[in-house]
């Protein structure tokens, strides 16, 4: 075999194994215990930040409590609901001491008063822009709709808070192969616009478990850093 070949042959062997590994710690982190910590109503009421936080927004019913069950392989860690807006509060949860991880209440539409959605989003904005701990927003886009202004609202607000978050597609199942790689090439496009946003964009399905490890790998590369230190 050529030089170049065999070359090239060890990069692409390097590459798997390294991929194999990385969902390897990935699947390792999220197999462990997980439990809640505790739901917050106002920013006076969040955990003190020991650890490293990946938070988990997007529009109301979008299937963000969905993805952390997912995630975590727990059928009801985190509640959902078919109703748009039930979650409403900043929900915490420990996994394994080695990562926190926030379930936001959704922004958009909600089946409540427009009172307390004003509320709850305005707690949201406050939590991403000024929470130190958090190494990355998790911004989750419905495969069958793409990104919507309200998205982009949210993500020109982490682009100017120098927050670092990545884009997911959720229900890549409910999409046609051909429509869901429409999204992901637009999608991929719209970010690579945005200055804090990561240019990894992943499809991920909660019922056919697409993505899933693949997500389980980037969140355990986050835990891999050192705990956070409180002032």
């Amino acid at each position: 075999m050529p030089q170049d070949d065999t070359a090239g042959a060890e990069r692409a062997e390097d590459r798997a194994r390294d991929h194999a590994e990385s969902l390897e710690r990935g699947r390792v982190l999220f197999a462990g215990p997980c439990t809640f910590v505790i739901s917050a109503a106002r920013l006076d009421q969040v955990p003190d930040a020991v650890l490293p936080e990946v938070a988990f927004a997007g529009r109301s019913n979008v299937g963000k409590s969905s993805l952390v069950n997912a995630l975590t392989g727990r059928k009801t860690l985190a509640k959902t609901s078919n109703t748009p807006g039930r979650t409403q509060l900043l929900n915490f949860f420990d996994l394994g001491g080695r990562l926190m991880l926030t379930d936001l209440p959704g922004y958009g539409y909600a089946k409540a008063p427009k009172a307390d959605v004003e509320r709850w989003t305005r707690l949201v904005d406050a939590y991403l822009r000024g929470r130190p701990p958090l190494r990355r927003a998790l911004l989750l886009i419905d495969a069958r709709h793409g990104l919507k202004d309200v998205d982009r609202r949210v993500m020109a607000m982490l682009d100017k808070a120098a927050v670092v978050y990545q884009v997911v597609l959720t229900k890549a199942d409910k999409v046609r192969p051909g429509e869901a790689d429409r999204c992901l090439a637009e999608t991929r496009a719209e970010v690579a616009t945005h200055t804090a946003a990561h240019p990894e964009v992943l499809a991920t399905s909660t019922k056919t478990g697409a993505g899933i490890s693949e997500l389980r790998a980037a969140l355990a590369d986050l835990a891999a850093g050192n705990p956070v230190s409180t002032p």
